[in-house]
């Protein structure tokens, strides 16, 4: 896996469309705190997914955890497995734009499991994601859920989002569902 480009928002940073069109993997480091209340800056709104942002970013997700993962090691869910009933995606939005995505996927045990959880390069360490996550995890608890998992990968990706999972006290744990533990792969949980 060779790593393209790593950038800090204080320098030039190419047009993050650039790499949503093309396949490139990209990490983009910040330095500015994001907001204390994320979920007060962005409108946060269910998603059909038939608006072209959202789709150009769930594709950009795809092409990313494929990018840093080894083959057969993606779980992320393609448009189709995102539309499924037991799915619900949300974006949140920062006037026009979108700025994150993710999904809660129901399961019958009273679980539900994070997915699909991506910021737009444009928009990275603003609060975007914080701002879902939280979202996700209230629907989670108003919907009786007792506890919310995700699966995720290792390495230099995918440590911003493991560092989110952990602020917000998700905790290491067992596979869950049908997923099997490999060198590659770790699973979070959040008791609700």
């Amino acid at each position: 896996m060779a790593l393209n480009a790593i950038y800090s928002l204080d320098e030039h940073v190419p047009s993050a469309s650039h790499y949503l069109q093309h396949r490139t993997p990209l990490i983009v480091r910040a330095h500015s705190d994001p907001p204390s209340d994320p979920a007060s800056t962005f409108s946060i709104r269910e998603d059909d997914l038939s608006g072209e942002e959202t789709r150009s970013l769930l594709a950009f997700h795809l092409r990313q955890m494929h990018a840093n993962s080894p083959v057969g090691s993606v779980f992320a869910l393609d448009l189709s497995g995102l539309q499924v009933p037991d799915v619900t995606v949300w974006t949140a939005w920062l006037g026009s734009q979108v700025v994150s995505v993710g999904a809660l996927r129901e399961f019958t045990d009273s679980t539900g499991e994070l997915k699909s959880m991506r910021t737009h390069p444009d928009h990275i360490r603003r609060g975007g994601a914080a701002a879902i996550l939280e979202h996700i995890i209230g629907v989670a608890k108003k919907r009786g859920l007792k506890r919310l998992s995700l699966e995720t990968g290792s390495g230099a990706a995918f440590e911003p989002a493991l560092a989110l999972y952990r602020r917000r006290g998700f905790e290491e744990g067992d596979a869950f569902s049908d997923y099997v533990r490999s060198p590659f792969n770790q699973f979070l949980h959040l008791k609700l």
